[in-house]
C-alpha cells in the first residue's frame, strides 16, 4: 500500500501540499514537476491522480529527461488522456523525454526564459539515427506523437527533426523559429 507524506514547504512561489517523487501537489487542480522521470514515476503519478483526481494543470520547473522512455511515454499519454495542460514556469528547462511529456498537454503554455532541448535517443549501443526512417525502432515515438494530436506528417517531421538535431550525448536547444515551426506552444 502507499503512504502519502504530507508536508508544507516553499516550492518556488508556491506551497507544496504533498509530494510524489518528482511531482508536487500545489492545490487540488495544479501540480509541479521538477526532476528526471524514472521507473518509479509511474507509481508516483498514479497515486497522485488517485489522491487528486481533479488535476488540470502541470507546471514544469525542470525535466532534463527520463531514465525510462517507456514509463515517460506512459505518463505522458495519461496526461493527454486526462485533458491536462502543461505550462513552463519562468526559467524552466525541458529536454529529451521532458519535451515529450510537455507536448502531452492539451494546452501548452510558457512563461519566460524557457529552454526546450532535443536530441537523438540511444539504446546504449545504437543511436536513433543509426536506423533507417522506416525501421520499427521509430514507431513507438511516431505513434506517441499521433496519439497526442499530431498528424502523421507532423509526427514524422518533428520526430526526425529531434533525432537529427543533436546526437544522444549532446543537446540542441530549439530556436524560437523552430518552436513556432513545430507548434510547441498552443498559446
Amino acid at each position: 500500500f502507499f503512504i502519502s507524506i504530507f508536508f508544507l514547504t516553499a516550492c518556488r512561489d508556491n506551497i507544496v501540499v504533498s509530494a510524489y517523487g518528482v511531482f508536487s501537489v500545489i492545490d487540488d487542480t495544479t501540480i509541479e514537476i521538477d526532476g528526471v522521470i524514472d521507473s518509479g514515476s509511474i507509481d508516483n503519478f498514479e497515486n497522485l491522480l488517485e489522491d487528486y483526481p481533479d488535476i488540470e494543470t502541470i507546471n514544469i520547473v525542470e525535466i532534463p529527461g527520463s531514465n525510462d522512455d517507456d514509463i515517460n511515454l506512459e505518463i505522458s499519454l495519461m496526461i493527454h488522456e486526462n485533458g491536462m495542460s502543461t505550462h513552463l514556469l519562468d526559467d524552466a528547462i525541458i529536454a529529451s523525454g521532458g519535451v515529450d511529456l510537455f507536448l502531452a498537454g492539451i494546452e501548452r503554455t510558457r512563461s519566460s526564459n524557457n529552454m526546450v532541448g532535443v536530441h537523438a535517443w540511444s539504446n546504449g549501443v545504437s543511436e536513433a539515427t543509426d536506423f533507417p526512417e522506416e525501421d520499427e525502432e521509430h514507431v513507438i515515438y511516431l505513434e506517441y506523437y499521433q496519439n497526442i494530436g499530431f498528424t502523421k506528417q507532423e509526427a514524422k517531421d518533428f520526430y526526425f527533426f529531434t533525432i537529427n538535431a543533436a546526437p544522444s550525448a549532446s543537446i540542441h536547444y530549439m530556436t524560437e523559429t523552430e518552436l513556432n515551426l513545430y507548434d510547441i506552444f498552443t498559446e
